[in-house]
């Protein structure tokens, strides 16, 4: 079995608006239009994403690449930031960096990381129980999925390259089966 965990790809970034709500910019459009060579298997007979905008944008381009109807499932949502909102990119990089390091904590209201690993792990386990999966979610839990499926420690090491990217993974055998790559632009 191979399932594939993408992340969304560049976005439009709206600090006045809800991050939720912020969509793919035309950089994203363009790398994701290739996302189905390298996410997606004629095995594959779902497509989930995230309920936030960037995720379900992404998954729309590739469900009309292959012909599937998307879904969508809150589960597999980024963790929890609403305590702090948007933030500067020098300040978040920081947060996130310390949501890595201390995964027992909350860093700064967000959601701790052991309990998004918690959630995403539930969450793929349940969608994949019934045949490979392409899941359209976050780099973050992208990562926290990626520590279970390795069997090692939370780390930021394991973040995505940029966004945009995809590993596979055997869900009967709850392993990963790549590590990263980044979708390459058509």
């Amino acid at each position: 079995m191979t399932s594939f965990f993408l992340t969304h790809a560049e976005v439009v970034v709206d600090p006045a608006r809800p991050i939720e709500s912020w969509g793919l910019s035309a950089d994203g459009r363009a790398r994701i239009a290739g996302a189905a060579a390298v996410a997606w298997h004629p095995g594959v007979r779902r497509l989930v994403s995230s309920t936030e905008q960037k995720a379900i944008d992404t998954a729309a381009i590739v469900a009309e690449a292959v012909g599937l109807a998307p879904s969508t499932d809150a589960a597999l949502g980024e963790i929890d930031r609403s305590a702090t909102g948007y933030l500067p990119l020098d300040e978040f990089e920081g947060v996130v960096d310390a949501f890595f390091a201390t995964p027992d904590d909350s860093v700064r209201g967000w959601e701790r990381a052991v309990d998004a690993q918690a959630r995403i792990v539930a969450a793929v386990r349940a969608l994949t129980a019934d045949g490979d999966v392409t899941i359209v979610s976050h780099g973050a839990v992208g990562a926290l999925l990626l520590a279970d499926l390795r069997g090692v420690p939370i780390s930021r090491a394991l973040d995505q390259p940029g966004m945009g990217s995809v590993f596979t993974f055997d869900p009967s055998a709850w392993r990963a089966t790549s590590g990263w790559s980044r979708v390459r632009v058509p």
